[in-house]
């Protein structure tokens, strides 16, 4: 395991030390890897990542916005391929929350998270992806051999 050694200001280091607080965090160095991974997956969206990813995408969004809804959910079916599962929230009269898994290659899914963040209405938007190996293997599941896709994290 390499080591760093990072300076930060007593602000910053009280801020941290609430965190680590409130998470229940031992010590610095599990607090800081957690942030880092945190902040190296959601630059993700900003095209370093590649390969395939599992991801979830949560955005608010004013469902009185003209045609919002109509041109979200066309964009989730044109999207098809992409898509594991969506939950929907009503958060009051005007706001709802949407979160979607989505599973496919980093680009396709960064590009329909983009365009879904960027639509007129959405207030709140982010994504956080998770990359993945994926390898087939074959296989007895209950008496019955057969070969199928395994999806792994890749290890951060």
């Amino acid at each position: 395991m390499e080591r760093v050694t990072i300076s930060m200001s007593d602000e910053f280091a009280d801020e941290l030390s609430a965190f680590m607080d409130s998470h229940k965090y031992e010590n610095r160095s599990e607090a800081i890897r957690d942030l880092a991974r945190l902040g190296l997956n959601r630059a993700g969206i900003d095209g370093s990542m590649t390969g395939e990813c599992i991801a979830t995408l949560s955005y608010v969004f004013n469902h009185h916005t003209r045609e919002l809804s109509k041109r979200l959910t066309d964009a989730h079916h044109a999207h098809h391929d992409l898509q594991v599962a969506t939950m929907h929230v009503h958060l009051d009269h005007e706001a709802c929350l949407e979160v979607a898994v989505l599973r496919g290659p980093v680009e396709a899914v960064q590009a329909f998270s983009k365009a879904v963040i960027a639509e007129r209405g959405v207030s709140h938007g982010q994504v956080s992806f998770v990359p993945l190996t994926i390898d087939t293997q074959s296989h007895v599941h209950g008496g019955a051999g057969h070969a199928h896709p395994h999806l792994h994290p890749r290890p951060a």
